[in-house]
């Protein structure tokens, strides 16, 4: 199993990104529109994040779990970039509310709030598409909409296949 020590911590990773995406989608929505911009670019993150995944699997020798998969966590929340509120953990569980998100206050900051859901939020679920199928997500609100929090609600079903 394989750890990257030299990972770059995911909110600059996302602040970097951000700086890059920003002037190519405002030049998307001059040219065809703000909806077709965003579901080209909500399309585009989807796929990197589901590489993403994959990458991750990867580095642990495909043996993921759900437990694995909290212990990535780390790279999300590296510097404070979220604040996390635990509920449940247990085999097939992982639930838990950020109560403050740093992603949802950069992208602000840089002018993305507008299309910060698609920067970081929708990768969340589509994540786990890459990194094991059998992991989903559920969740109802967040931050970057204008909530109090976002309700992270993780599910393992091992009879769904995947390894």
């Amino acid at each position: 199993m394989t750890d990257k020590t030299d990972r770059l911590p995911i909110l600059e990773q996302r602040r970097i990104e951000a700086r890059v995406i920003k002037p190519i989608h405002d030049e998307m929505v001059a040219q065809v529109g703000r909806e077709k911009a965003d579901a080209i670019l909500g399309a585009a993150i989807e796929k990197a994040a589901i590489a993403q995944g994959r990458e991750f699997a990867d580095e642990h020798g495909g043996a993921t779990s759900l437990d694995g998969f909290a212990d990535i966590q780390k790279h999300w929340t590296a510097g404070g970039a979220l604040e996390i509120e635990p509920l449940e953990r247990t085999d097939t569980t992982l639930h838990f509310n950020v109560t403050r998100c740093r992603y949802a206050e950069t992208y602000k900051a840089l002018g993305l709030g507008g299309i910060g859901h698609l920067l970081s939020c929708n990768r969340d679920g589509t994540f786990c598409t890459g990194y094991d199928p059998r992991i989903t997500l559920e969740r109802t609100q967040t931050i970057m909409s204008g909530a109090s929090h976002c309700d992270f609600r993780y599910s393992f079903k091992p009879e769904a296949g995947g390894e």
